[in-house]
């Protein structure tokens, strides 16, 4: 999903991610099956920059990384 290039500007994480939308943030990736807790604070953070991943283990897999993954967010 990333190209090389993406992924150098990637933020994985909720700690990362919520860092990279406090700075600027072309997109926000959440996971479908994460935690209410982190949908809903995530949710309130992206609005309209907001993209849907099916499962945790998908966007860790398009993160390019081999754990789960709740939320990323693609820096400026």
């Amino acid at each position: 999903m990333f190209t090389e290039q993406e992924k150098t500007r990637l933020a994985v994480g909720l700690k990362e991610t919520k860092k990279a939308i406090a700075s600027g943030v072309e997109k926000v990736y959440l996971a479908e099956d994460a935690p209410e807790r982190i949908l809903e604070e995530i949710e309130a953070l992206a609005k309209d920059r907001l993209f849907y991943v099916s499962s945790m283990s998908e966007l860790g897999a398009l993160c390019g990384i081999d754990v789960k993954a709740t939320c990323a967010a693609l820096r400026l």
